[in-house]
This record gives structure tokens, sequence and C-alpha cells, in this order.
């Protein structure tokens, strides 16, 4: 691919997940050998081996995890492993001046002796680009700088960017904000699939055209999928299973109302860094919200924990099915009884026989690929094991299933099993949260979906208006 910063721009990368972004940022900075192509920095050629090297030489980055030591004074953190010395000791007092120094170009006025972890993460992220930019920068790279913050707290973070750009600075800024693109940004390149898409003003490209560009598809090229569900639809409960009201998390997602049935399907639309999964994390009890209740079957509960939203028949289906699903090193009969032996309690074993017997029936229900029960489900492919996580949760008969990307990563055969599964479970009085990346594959599937954007729910889509256009036109729009 061609990458071109130019002096004094900020120029947003962009691209959903396995797109390259961190790749091209790892090539330019030392920590990947390129096997192909040149890199010319001020005209000339350049080579790093090292991301110190990088920074010795310019290049900056500032990464989304905060890499600095929380126990340690701002000034520490600021002057690590180039603080002055006098006599061979640290000269404190020129060590604070010159921190102040630092922070004072940014716009921040703050107690440079006191602990790093004492400030906001807002104050920490400006510290974190105060550090880059002693390093004499002529490039800095922000990777997902907003993503933990506040309305209030990002705009400070553009003021500071532009203020950088106005002294010359190069800026590439990663985001998945497509809002912060157009605040901040003069042109946008964006990648997909490990490849380049292109190179873009970003005042010439209107909103709905780079989100068609992000996914892969024209606007003009979406075709509304018919869905034969009818049957399925007439199995809706009239009353809402679940009811989040008002549910929110600050620095996550924006305060909601959301209504689950039974029997139906309520899919999750929006780009990556939209809300969806912050929403599942919600309902499942991996975060506790701060304002905002849920109500089963109209009686308030507090699922503070994902054991209190398992008793009350929450499952949740992770999107890292690796990290966060399956024990790769358990069997598959192992992985499938987890959730059930769980809500039974570890002192009240299931008999080995009931255990077979419901590894049985599952494999033989999912038609889960494996030469036994037995087997690690580490050496099962992407597919089965994504089968092997939805068989725990059908183990458990939750009232409500949520699958966050339940298709991501497998093969076509494979995902078109998943999704008539899908269906066939909201056909059987399941209630579906079905989060996708994939536009066609939430059209297909949902009987409602809820359309999200920079972790704000935008509104909803029933009957025809169920379509990849309507719902892109929505998030581009709204």
């Amino acid at each position: 691919m061609d990458f071109v910063l130019r002096k004094g721009e900020i120029h947003a990368l962009m691209g959903e997940n396995g797109a390259g972004k961190s790749t091209l940022i790892k090539v330019l900075t030392g920590v990947y050998p390129r096997d192909g192509g040149e890199i010319f920095f001020d005209g000339q050629p350049f080579s790093v081996s090292s991301p110190m090297e990088a920074q010795a030489r310019g290049i900056s980055t500032v990464y989304q995890e905060i890499n600095l030591v929380p126990n340690l004074s701002v000034t520490e953190n600021l002057l690590l492993g180039h603080q002055p010395t006098r006599g061979g000791l640290i000269d404190w007092p020129t060590s604070h001046l010159k921190a102040q120094r630092i922070l004072a170009r940014l716009g921040l006025a703050l107690d440079v002796r006191q602990l790093l972890g004492s400030y906001s993460l807002a104050q920490q992220q400006m510290i974190a680009i105060g550090r880059a930019l002693d390093l004499s920068s002529k490039i800095l790279i922000l990777d997902e700088p907003s993503s933990s913050l506040d309305y209030e707290e990002t705009e400070q973070l553009f003021a500071v960017m532009r203020q950088l750009k106005a002294e010359g600075l190069g800026i590439i800024f990663v985001t998945h904000f497509i809002d912060q693109v157009y605040q901040v940004s003069d042109r946008v390149t964006v990648l997909r699939n490990g490849e380049l898409v292109g190179e873009f003003e970003a005042a010439n490209l209107p909103k709905v055209e780079l989100i068609a560009k992000l996914l892969g598809k024209a606007l003009e090229d979406f075709v509304y999928v018919e869905r034969e569900k009818s049957k399925a639809a007439e199995k809706v409960s009239r009353e809402p299973l679940l009811q989040a009201r008002g549910l929110g998390k600050k620095q996550s997602i924006q305060p909601f109302d959301l209504d689950i049935h039974g029997g139906e399907v309520l899919g999750l639309a929006g780009l990556l860094g939209s809300g969806r999964t912050e929403m599942a994390n919600l309902l499942f009890g991996i975060d506790a919200p701060d304002q905002g209740e849920i109500l089963i079957k109209g009686e308030k509960v507090e699922l503070s924990n994902p054991m209190a939203a398992l008793l009350h028949g929450v499952g949740l289906c992770p999107e890292d099915r690796r990290h966060e699903g399956i024990i790769e090193d358990l069997s598959v009969r192992d992985n499938i009884i987890l959730v059930l032996q769980v809500k039974q309690g570890w002192f009240k074993n299931i008999p080995r026989k009931q255990q077979e017997q419901l590894a049985e029936t599952y494999i033989r229900m999912l038609d889960i690929k494996t030469p036994s029960p037995d087997q690690a489900v580490k050496y099962l492919s992407g597919g089965n094991q994504q089968k092997v996580i939805v068989a725990r949760w059908l183990a458990s008969r939750p009232a409500l299933l949520i699958l966050d990307e339940p298709t991501r990563g497998i093969d076509v055969g494979a995902k078109a099993e998943i999704q008539k599964l899908i269906l066939s479970l909201s056909q059987e009085g399941m209630a579906i949260l079905f989060i996708s990346s994939e536009l066609d594959e939430v059209v297909r599937c949902s009987n409602r979906v809820a359309i999200l954007r920079e972790r704000t729910k935008l509104g909803e889509a029933v009957g025809e208006a169920i379509n990849e256009q309507n719902i892109m036109r929505t998030i581009a729009h709204s």
C-alpha cells in the first residue's frame, strides 16, 4: 500500500477489525520489519528496527492503552529515562519545571509532583501525549485516543491536536468514530482486509460513502433481503421478556431503552465502536451500569455480575470465543456442561452418564464435527468451537441468549448453520440478541434491529425498514 502523511495535517486511519491499521503503525515504528516497499521521512529513505529508534528519529506513538506508570509522579512519567541531573543525581527542581512547561504546551496546569494515578483517564492521556512530544516528535501517532473519553474530554483532546497541527506536526489519528473524523481530520485513509481502499479528503467524502468504503459495499448495491419469518413472528410474545430503561455507563455507552421479547431476534447494527458489545456487557452483568434499570418479566432485577444474569435466564456467547468463550484444554463435553454445572453448584456434580448424554445430544443437534466428546475443544475448527459455546448455553436453557459476533472468523458454510440455528431457537420461543458487523446477516436474521453509532442508540428498524440501505443511512445521517 501507499500512505502519505503531510506536515501540519491530521490524517485519519480507518478500518474495521483486521483491516491492517495496527500492522501499518507497527511497520512505521519498527515493531515489524517490512518485507517490501520503501519509507521516506523528510524526503530521505527511512528505516528503523525498534520503537525506541523510531522515537529518537521523530516518530512517537500514544497507544489506546495508556503506557505509563501510575505509581510514579507526573514528572517522572514525562521525563522517565532522560531526567535532568546534577552531580550524578536527579535535579528535581529542574525536572518539575520542565514537566510543567511540557504540560503548559498542552493547556494543562497540574501538580506534576502528584502520582499519575491520581488524575483522570483523560488527563493521563494528555500526559502520555506530552511525554511523546518531549521526544522532539515530527510525527505523532494517536491510536484510538478518544475511546475512553467523554464528550468534554474528547473536545479537550481535539483542541490539543489542532494546536499541534498548527505547530507543524503530522498526526496519524487512528479511530473508528465517524463524527470525530470530520471534526479534526484533513484526510482519511481507509484500509480493509489488509489492503488499501484509498485516500480521501475528509471535506469531500460524504459520511455514507465513508461507511460504504469501510464495509466494502457500494450503497447502490445493497439489496433488500426478503425474510420468510412469518411463522417465527407469530410466536413473539406481546409482553417484553427483558426491559432496559435509561441503562447506561459513563465512558462506555449512553443511556438507552431496549425491549426484548421472547421468540424474537433483536439485531444490533453499528460500526466498530458503536457500543454493541458495551450494551451486551451491561445486560449480562460484565459491566455495572451507573444509571438506569433492568426489568425481567416486569420485575426490577440487579444484574450486577454474570452469575446474577445467568440465574435470571440470560446467557452470553462472547465475541472473543478463544479467550472469553472456550476453555481450550478441556474436552468438548466439559465445555458443553460448564454453565449447567455452575448453575447447579460445584458440590452437586452432574453425573458422568448425564454429562455424556447432554454432550451427545448437542453434538448431534448442532452437527458439531468432533471425533468424540472427549476431544480437546482447541483442536476443533473455529465454527465448531462456536457451536460448542452455543451448545453450552442451550444446555442451560436461557430465556435470553446474547450472541456477540457468533459468525466472525468462520467459513461460509458454518455461518449458514449458525444463522439457521438462530432462527430455529427464536421459533422455539427463546429471545435472541444478535450482534454482527455484517449488515446482510443482521437483516437476514432479525425481526427488529436497534441501530447504534458512537455508543448511542439512534433508533430501531422494523418491518420493511430492516434493510441495509436504510440502516446505513441512519448510521450516516442521524
